[in-house]
């Protein structure tokens, strides 16, 4: 079969058909893509404002990060860590020069970083702190999304994410969002971490209020426990900071990275913590097969020195700014309220509205490729290479689209 010759039709039909229905995605088939842009099988194109969320902030195929893959893939692309690899030691001393941290440890999808993270807090409360064997309770809070995997979906609080996927994993406790009282009263002796997202991005980019990640590491600290970040989609440039716990001029015990970290390209993903935290490691205790690759560490020095060199973190800064001031002239009935940070925007409307799916739809058709969360919300989250015309190209498209009946 010609691949070359299917049509968009064809194309859903095949993976409707042979597929696992576990996603429903907009009825547009990609094909190609370059910066914000990307082109569907039958060459319309559309200005990318979900960003693979966030996977893609430098852009859709970066020239400098492509012919790091392209360079590395012609050398040597898997090792296993059973032996060292040429890539692996200068992305670590890279990312922890960059980050401030002691020590990388990489791993492959978010998921799987936050599973490491989790891992590396409960051996460090039992090694270190001196909490009884297996009684370590970890804090997540209301509405969080960390993942897919059945430890992490423990301690979702969406029924779906859980539906169907049960015994699940004890040792989690969750808290209301943005509440620090809660935090006060809930932490005892058995209290070994606490995960959190700095703003909530499959809710919808929520953020807990003002002062509360602040709040947060006073008092972990006072109680000797680790506070750990979730920045797989918020980090890397993506509001307006390197990592978005900076906005409250914190510093967390573990910072987990993921999806940009990729450029794109390919899943990478890993934790940063200090010696304390990332010491009861042994060889042994936990690794992956593919997590250090060298492609995908060849990849990551790269796109890490895009967001910083190219200046990424502040084009976000900037231009999530004017977005938002744009967002905000616009006259629609069915706007409850608008958020974000950086380039990490949402626009939450009225039940009433009928639900965003059809908005996102309506874009579509407009050339602008956004995606729903959580029922009632429009997602924007563009690569970070966008400029501000075509945020006017878009906010002309979302204004026509958000007074549609």
């Amino acid at each position: 079969m010609n691949k070359e010759l299917l049509s968009t039709a064809d194309l859903i039909r095949l993976e409707e058909a042979h597929g696992a229905h576990n996603y429903h995605p907009l009825d547009v088939v990609i094909n190609r893509a370059q910066g914000v842009w990307v082109w569907d099988v039958e060459g319309n194109k559309y200005l990318d404002f979900l960003a693979a969320y966030s996977a893609v902030n430098q852009g859709h195929c970066h020239p400098r990060i492509i012919a790091a893959l392209k360079e590395q893939a012609d050398k040597v692309t898997l090792t296993s860590r059973a032996f060292r690899n040429d890539q692996l030691g200068p992305l670590c001393a890279e990312i922890t020069r960059l980050s401030g941290y002691s020590r990388f440890l990489p791993m492959n999808s978010g998921a799987e970083a936050v599973e490491t993270a989790i891992k590396a807090a409960r051996k460090w409360a039992y090694k270190v702190k001196g909490v009884a064997e297996d009684r370590g309770e970890i804090i997540a809070f209301s509405g969080n999304f960390h993942g897919r995997t059945t430890t992490i979906v423990s301690f979702s609080t969406d029924e779906q994410y859980r539906d169907g996927f049960g015994p699940f994993t004890p040792g989690f406790r969750i808290l209301p969002y943005g509440d620090i009282d809660a935090v006060t009263r809930a932490i005892n002796d058995e209290t070994i971490a606490v995960i959190v997202e700095p703003i909530q991005g499959e809710s919808g980019i929520v953020s807990p209020g003002p002062g509360f990640l602040a709040r947060l590491r006073e008092v972990t600290a006072a109680r000797q426990v680790l506070l750990m970040t979730d920045e797989i989609q918020s980090g890397l440039g993506r509001t307006g900071k390197l990592f978005c716990y900076e906005h409250d001029g914190i510093r967390p015990d573990i910072v987990i990275i993921g999806k940009a970290l990729g450029g794109g390209c390919l899943p990478i993903s890993g934790i940063l913590a200090d010696d304390e935290v990332m010491g009861v490691f042994k060889p042994g205790d936990h690794g992956s097969t593919f997590g250090g690759n060298p492609l995908a560490c060849a990849v990551a020095r790269v796109a890490m020195r895009v967001i910083v060199e190219e200046g990424l973190i502040e084009n976000s800064a900037k231009l999530g700014d004017y977005f938002l001031n744009r967002l905000r002239e616009i006259s629609s009935p069915h706007i409850k309220e608008l958020r974000g940070k950086g380039l990490w925007i949402g626009i939450e409307l009225k039940p009433e509205a009928g639900g965003a799916r059809r908005f996102c739809e309506a874009l579509m058709k407009e050339g602008m490729l956004c995606k729903e969360t959580h029922t009632h919300t429009i997602r924007l989250a563009p690569p970070l290479v966008i400029s501000k015309d075509e945020i006017d190209w878009a906010v002309e498209r979302l204004a026509k689209v958000l007074a549609m009946a």
